[in-house]
């Protein structure tokens, strides 16, 4: 063979066994892996995709850090974030995509290692202005799971009576239950807007109009124009899990941010004529006199 395409053929054969970018996956107080069926084959794709467990409500793990007195905080999940990169994936720097709560948690890993992160991509992220409708609380409360489930979607058929079911019957196990509840009572109310003019990674937001949990969405949208480098986009029709309720969309939106080419941000994404629309509804009525 000439030298010259062997040369060449083992430099295809090596880019073929060469292993794709790590790409990490953190959402926030749903199950983890359940959370991005509808992405990780897409993702897969171009990244090595990798999903650590942080929150595993029933796991010996976090209910020995509770037992020992351990709140299950941020700053808690960010310091597993951070071990489970450094022990079992040892590759900066790293993609990040993480929905509601696990947007703080990898905003704040960020934050403290910014040489170990490329990019970020935060969907619904929590904690960035304004408090936020926690339905989950008043379902666990009243064993209300339908509302608790409907509340994350806009469209109500994703709110499936299967989906109702298991988180039925998982709120039925103690241990699971008492996970939940501590997480909560940790993260409830905690704020990650002192960071975010400390981001300087590229960093994408996608937001849902029809967010039920994020109850301020322009004063979050107003809020992440700290962040330095960040694009931000508006999902309508569309509730607080966009990777679900609008996973196809999400999916190409994530993988041009991550691979640097979206450029442009459609103008039906454009969060300015969102913000528009939502301060033409907001504005008081004239309502002519009768005289």
């Amino acid at each position: 063979m000439n030298p010259s395409v062997r040369k060449l053929f083992d430099l295809h054969r090596l880019n073929a066994y060469k292993r794709p970018v790590p790409l990490i996956l953190v959402n926030g107080l749903a199950e983890q892996s359940e959370s991005w069926f509808a992405n990780r084959t897409s993702w897969s794709r171009h990244f090595d995709v990798k999903v650590p467990e942080l929150l595993v409500y029933d796991g010996d793990s976090l209910h020995r850090h509770i037992d020992a007195g351990g709140e299950v905080t941020v700053n808690y999940l960010a310091d597993r974030l951070a071990h489970y990169l450094d022990e079992y994936v040892q590759r900066p720097p790293y993609n990040l995509v993480a929905s509601s709560l696990g947007g703080q948690v990898v905003l704040t890993y960020a934050v403290r290692y910014p040489q170990n992160v490329s990019r970020l991509a935060l969907l619904c992220p929590s904690g960035f202005y304004g408090d936020e409708n926690l339905p989950m609380m008043e379902g666990v409360r009243r064993s209300q799971y339908d509302t608790l489930v409907k509340s994350v979607f806009h469209r109500s058929h994703f709110a499936s009576d299967e989906l109702i079911s298991v988180i039925e019957h998982k709120f039925q196990d103690r241990k699971w239950k008492k996970g939940v509840l501590r997480t909560l009572r940790g993260t409830v109310g905690h704020s990650v807007a002192p960071l975010l003019s400390q981001v300087t990674q590229p960093t994408l937001l996608i937001w849902g109009a029809n967010d039920q949990v994020i109850s301020d969405i322009p004063g979050s949208i107003r809020a992440a124009e700290q962040i330095r480098n960040v694009r931000q986009v508006v999902i309508s029709k569309c509730g607080h899990a966009p990777q679900i309720e609008k996973s196809r969309l999400v999916n190409q939106l994530v993988l041009r941010f991550l691979r640097d080419k979206l450029k442009q941000v459609p103008p039906t994404l454009d969060p300015a004529r969102f913000l528009h629309e939502q301060a033409r509804k907001d504005r008081p009525r004239f309502i002519p006199s009768n005289r």
